[in-house]
């Protein structure tokens, strides 16, 4: 089973990560030739691009000035313990023990703008560049095109032993596999909670969720997709009612 989710905006490379195992990105040629297309623009237009506040787009202006290869354990930290958002408070990869984080370095895989397909010790470096992002780039429109080939490449060739791809990532970040062209079974969970009568989709639970459930998967080695609707964390329950095939939702009061 493998798992796939999104960055975050929100990073820590400050605190260092419980472990100094690290692994390389297999494309940062590829990073780095975006990197050079941002270095370009100015913060006009980086501020248009990503819809940023003045200080913000200082601050990533900042980022691509101080980009340098190669990536160490001086310059750069291992992804899974860099983004600091909601899906990785709910991750709590700080947590882990030795065991778990090579799980989820053979099991986890996260969607980067930047970075293309990043497995969870990869190094990487400060940035901010979303996939949904209109920025046309060596011959590509956007970074669905710029990155879509390669991820789908990378995920299909690992799902030749996995067979089932659970998608924990945002509808943002998961359309840039080209996931017709994967011979796998794709699983997306849904997280609601209850408002009044009914249930609804809380993006910030959401999200928290779906680091959850990754969690979930990595502590109880989970490889028969049928052991999924097992996942009970924070009171979230299968709802067998709302489920569709490949989308089982789970939900809560």
């Amino acid at each position: 089973m493998l798992i796939v989710v999104s960055p975050a905006k929100k990073l820590d490379f400050e605190v260092p990560a419980p472990t100094k195992k690290f692994t390389q990105l297999k494309e940062l040629d590829k990073s780095e030739a975006l990197i050079k297309e941002l270095r370009k623009c100015d913060a006009k237009k980086i501020s248009s691009l990503m819809k940023l506040s003045e200080d913000l787009t200082e601050l990533n202006i900042q980022r691509y000035k101080n980009f340098k290869t190669p990536f160490n354990l001086k310059n750069a930290k291992q992804a899974m313990f860099a983004f600091k958002g909601d899906t990785y408070v709910g991750l709590d990869a700080e947590t882990m023990n030795e065991s778990d984080i090579d799980y989820a370095q053979n099991h986890l895989r996260i969607l980067s703008g930047l970075y293309g397909l990043v497995s969870p010790l990869d190094l990487v470096q400060p940035y901010r560049l979303e996939m949904g992002t209109r920025f046309p780039c060596l011959g590509s429109k956007n970074l669905y095109e710029f990155w879509g080939e390669s991820i789908t490449e990378k995920l299909g060739t690992l799902l030749k032993n996995e067979k089932t791809l659970v998608n924990l990532a945002s509808k943002e970040y998961f359309s840039a596999i080209q996931f017709k062209k994967l011979n796998a079974d794709v699983i997306t969970p849904a997280f609601m909670e209850k408002k009044g009568n009914d249930f609804k989709m809380v993006s910030f639970y959401a999200k928290k969720a779906r680091g959850m459930m990754s969690r979930y998967i990595i502590n109880k080695r989970i490889e028969d997709p049928k052991d999924l609707i097992k996942f009970d964390v924070d009171g979230y329950k299968y709802n067998l009612a709302l489920s569709k095939p490949n989308e089982p939702v789970f939900t809560r009061s």
